[in-house]
């Protein structure tokens, strides 16, 4: 996995953060990180306890699906809520808005 470039990262002008997409399921989201996180470091201890390795592999298989979930419920939440606000609205800002989310499914493809 690659972290965020800065171009990714970076605040959004004019964007009320407290107004986010995934705010309603923002206790869900955390719940679904905090178990990645323990999936994470079960795996590590795996291969610290050197455990067979399909067993390994069958562990990064579940990781990787409950991270391709919290991706896509955060790309749902972001086009029909910041998409949609901004095609409403009209403007640049509609435009950019689109390619930032097309940008967005183009990574998650590619990974």
């Amino acid at each position: 996995m690659t972290t965020p470039d800065a171009s990714t990262t970076k605040e959004q002008p004019g964007h009320d953060h407290s107004a986010h997409g995934y705010i309603t399921a923002k206790d869900d989201y955390l719940k679904r990180l905090r178990r990645i996180e323990g999936q994470a470091r079960g795996l590590q201890r795996m291969v610290e306890e050197e455990k067979y390795c399909i067993d390994i592999l069958t562990q990064v298989s579940a990781m990787t699906k409950a991270l391709q979930a919290v991706a896509m419920g955060l790309l749902e939440d972001h086009i029909s809520h910041c998409v949609v606000d901004a095609a409403v609205a009209g403007g640049p800002e509609a435009d950019a808005k689109i390619k930032e989310a097309t940008d967005a499914i183009a990574r998650l493809v590619r990974s």
